[in-house]
């Protein structure tokens, strides 16, 4: 009866702990690692995301309580709001014009530096400069000067007797202002590039030189199909940076997205619901529109990758 009563009590004290305390038990060293990140991930990233979702279902100015009004904000933005379809015209025709066109550049210089010139590492810093300042207000004030109607590209047509426009006060041709920014800061694709050119097997293009291939069609046939998943990685990192362009439309139109809501980018109409007419609920409500449309191309992306994206297997 003692042998039986000890054998109780032994198994409360070493009962085993549960599987969730034990494993803070035994990785807690790891988790104390990730403290820093796990706290700003819930108070700084997802918080706050959800709490934008829900102020989008509300009418809220920063002075009074949310209001709850449900889908008004999203009903009202397809029927009633014409600066939205406005806004997202101008944002479409940036993303379709300027992520090709830095696509295309960033490949056409990175091709270049693959060569093996001398002061290679020199180059691709220079060439990855722009990036770094491009987003930065000071670039956007030296851009709208150089595209004024006195600013240096009219200085220089007219050296070649021609008459430039305003660029930037002329609707119909400020959004392309805006377009050559975004591929002048193509550093950032082009070293991308140039990593995957690196990878490609210089054995592959003897051989079909031997073959009497030409460099266009060993571009076409072995560069593009071997180098397709690092501009599909580059082309979904691109797509989503021009939907969140923001400073140079904000700079150069003096946050109006003027002349004629020619350069009111989608992200600039946003601040302008949120902060300048503190309309916080209708903003918060574009803002997940805008992640619908990112997810939206994203997964376009990768269902369309098995059509010409080409992997080792």
């Amino acid at each position: 009866m003692m042998a039986v009563q000890d054998l109780h009590e032994t198994s409360i004290v070493r009962r085993p702990e549960g599987r969730f305390m034990g494993a803070i038990r035994r990785n807690g060293a790891g988790y104390m690692f990730l403290a820093p990140w796990l706290i700003g991930f819930f108070c700084l990233t997802l918080g706050p995301a959800l709490a934008s979702l829900y102020l989008s279902f509300t009418r809220f100015d920063l002075l009074n309580a949310p209001e709850f009004i449900g889908a008004q904000n999203y009903v009202r933005m397809v029927t009633a709001d014409p600066k939205f379809l406005a806004s997202m015209k101008v944002t479409l025709i940036y993303v379709v014009l300027s992520v090709p066109l830095k696509l295309a550049f960033a490949l056409a210089v990175a091709m270049v530096l693959n060569r093996g010139m001398r002061g290679l590492p020199i180059y691709r810093a220079i060439f990855y400069l722009p990036s770094l300042l491009g987003t930065s207000v000071a670039i956007a004030v030296l851009w709208r000067q150089l595209f004024a109607a006195d600013g240096m590209v009219n200085g220089i047509l007219a050296q070649f007797g021609i008459i430039g426009p305003s660029w930037i006060s002329n609707p119909n041709y400020s959004i392309y202002t805006l377009v050559v920014l975004s591929v002048w800061q193509f550093g950032s694709p082009m070293i991308i590039f140039l990593a995957g050119l690196r990878q490609i097997p210089t054995d592959m293009y003897e051989a079909a030189s031997l073959d009497g291939a030409s460099p266009s069609r060993q571009f076409w046939r072995i560069t593009l199909p071997l180098l397709s998943p690092v501009i599909f990685f580059n082309l979904v990192i691109q797509v989503i940076e021009a939907f969140k362009a923001f400073t140079p439309a904000f700079v150069i139109s003096g946050g109006s997205g003027g002349p004629i809501n020619s350069t009111l980018f989608y992200t600039l109409y946003l601040y302008q619901e949120g902060f300048s007419y503190f309309r916080m609920g209708y903003a918060s409500a574009l803002a997940w529109v805008l992640v619908a449309i990112i997810a939206v191309f994203t997964a376009i992306s990768f269902l369309t990758t098995k059509y010409w994206v080409h992997y080792d297997d």
